[in-house]
């Protein structure tokens, strides 16, 4: 799957917007997050900066275009954010103008004929070609692609920043100026001073001299939750209301400085690893949360390393980014969830770049060997099957998409098409409406998820239990549909493509259910001393 940027200059006008200002992120200031006055600054600037760019550059052209009356897809050529190959069709959402194309798209050059506009998107630059932010350009840049903090003073993999593979990411650091103080690790001298593993418990009960980490932790078997993961596994977002005519507002981006310095990603509200409230109306909680409320003790302990476009042949390039040390660390529960990207990518024969069997094989044993020289004994990984994603056609194709919503004039076929046409979709197989692809495109996600069947009933490794869960769609599908909901509601409504924030609390329930069953042992005891803690130390500090 390409990264969400590319996708994004697949949808006219305002994708277009959004592309350009990707390349600029802010932060997301949240209480008891403390930064500098000139770091605050640089911030302020860099988002600032951006916006007069983005608004300076290609505001003008954009507005001038659509005062003579053109649309989208006539804008985005006519910007060459959407380009057309020699000899291929014509790649456009709405219906065509009633003049010829040619001659609708040679008006509407003459019209920015003059504009720099042009000459600036030809020559690929960005707002990181500026002296003054290239620096920091860098070190967004780097931070993504290692999957690491941006900010991270101690340099333990965990920070104190949201954002940028901060704390919506992995617990927040709750000593940023101390290497050996991050969520996860075994208390230091049961805390008797400080909160080393940052589960807000520490101190020494005056009652009775006793540390309040032994008195309420040991024996309890504390772990964390860590998920490998794609787009799916960070919850790859796009808000309907930022491309909804009818919805849009200035409210609608107030999420937007958070959700671009993400990634696009919401992986405080995801699956796995999610520690803020739904906004869904499904009460389910991610896993993470039903972690720390069957013991308190595992308090601000998970990490999401999670990468869009991430697949079994990929994660070898951002897995040492995973915290955890073998001699000083808790156990920890690894979901090792890679659903997609090993079917799916944007090639018009998409067969050929299709994952095979052997090399999964390969390359999952590689990232289960690195595991095991990880992670601490007592530790548990969960390989997740692939899902059969026929149902995204089954459910969506004739379904009104948001950019059709208000002519009624672009259904999920129509997007479908249009991404596939500038071979940008991040899955040609699924998403489109040949069902002989299809077909094959499930039929090899099965091969693949057998894969990953026979190797967790056929290896062992030292430090850790090794598990298989199949992805059933249909199961948690049967039962929204028991609730009063709608397949469609299951999936993101602007990409079309992946898990909603419902199916993906749907999904944790289903997986918590499962391992409850038949594997007790990996989620570890109920913490009888729940309440005391929440007595004596409140929320814990918060997340």
């Amino acid at each position: 799957m390409k990264p969400p940027w590319k996708i994004l200059m697949a949808t006219p006008l305002f994708f277009l917007l959004t592309l350009h200002t990707l390349a600029s992120p802010a932060y997301d200031h949240q209480p008891g997050t403390r930064r500098s006055k000139g770091q605050v600054c640089i911030e302020k600037l860099f988002l600032k900066t951006t916006c007069y760019l983005v608004v300076g550059i290609f505001g003008p052209d954009i507005i001038k275009l659509l005062r003579a009356d053109v649309n989208a897809d006539v804008v985005c050529h006519t910007l060459e954010f959407c380009k057309q190959d020699p000899g291929q069709p014509l790649c456009h959402l709405y219906p065509l103008p009633k003049e010829t194309w040619k001659l609708t798209l040679e008006k509407a050059r003459q019209i920015v004929k003059k504009s720099p506009t042009l000459t600036y998107s030809r020559s690929g630059s960005d707002i990181c070609s500026l002296p003054f932010l290239a620096k920091i350009c860098q070190r967004i840049k780097l931070a993504i692609q290692n999957s690491l903090p941006f900010k991270d003073v101690d340099s333990d993999k965990y920070s104190v920043f949201p954002t940028l593979r901060g704390s919506h990411w992995r617990g927040r650091d709750c000593n940023d100026s101390n290497k050996m103080a991050y969520p996860g690790r075994r208390p230091d001298n049961w805390d008797t001073h400080q909160d080393s593993n940052c589960n807000g418990i520490w101190g020494v009960d005056p009652k009775d001299g006793i540390p309040y980490e032994k008195k309420f932790c040991e024996g309890s078997q504390p772990r964390g939750i860590i998920l490998l993961g794609d787009s799916a596994g960070a919850h790859f977002h796009i808000p309907p209301d930022w491309i909804t005519a009818s919805q849009m507002s200035l409210k609608s981006f107030f999420n937007l400085p958070t959700a671009l310095t993400n990634e696009l990603d919401w992986p405080q509200l995801s699956g796995t690893t999610g520690f803020l409230d739904s906004t869904s109306r499904v009460k389910e909680n991610s896993i993470y949360l039903r972690l720390w409320k069957r013991n308190h003790c595992n308090h601000r302990d998970y990490q999401n390393i999670s990468r869009n476009g991430a697949s079994s042949q990929s994660l070898e390039r951002f897995i040492e980014s995973l915290s955890r040390n073998q001699l000083l660390d808790q156990p920890a529960i690894v979901i090792y969830a890679m659903i997609g990207n090993d079917v799916c990518n944007r090639r018009i024969d998409p067969v050929p770049e299709m994952t095979t069997p052997e090399k999964l094989y390969s390359k999952v044993m590689q990232t289960l060997q690195y595991l095991d020289s990880h992670l601490p004994n007592g530790s548990h990984v969960i390989l997740y099957g692939l899902p059969d994603g026929t149902f995204l056609w089954d459910n969506l194709h004739s379904r009104y998409h948001p950019l059709g919503q208000l002519n009624k004039d672009v259904t999920y076929a129509h997007f479908y098409s249009f991404l596939s046409c500038l071979q940008v979709s991040p899955c040609h197989g699924w998403m489109s409406s040949n069902k002989t692809l299809r077909t094959l495109t499930s039929e090899r996600a099965e091969q693949l998820s057998n894969t990953l069947k026979k190797i967790a009933t056929s290896q062992k490794f030292t430090n850790f239990n090794l598990f298989y869960m199949d992805f059933d769609f249909q199961e948690i599908t049967e039962e929204w549909q028991r609730t009063g909901g709608q397949p469609w509601q299951l999936i993101e409504p602007v990409d079309g493509f992946h898990p909603s924030e419902v199916a993906l609390q749907l999904l944790a329930d289903r997986f918590w259910k499962k391992v409850q069953l038949q594997w007790p042992q990996v989620l570890g005891k109920e913490n009888p001393f729940n309440t005391q803690i929440e007595q004596v130390f409140g929320d814990q500090g918060g997340h």
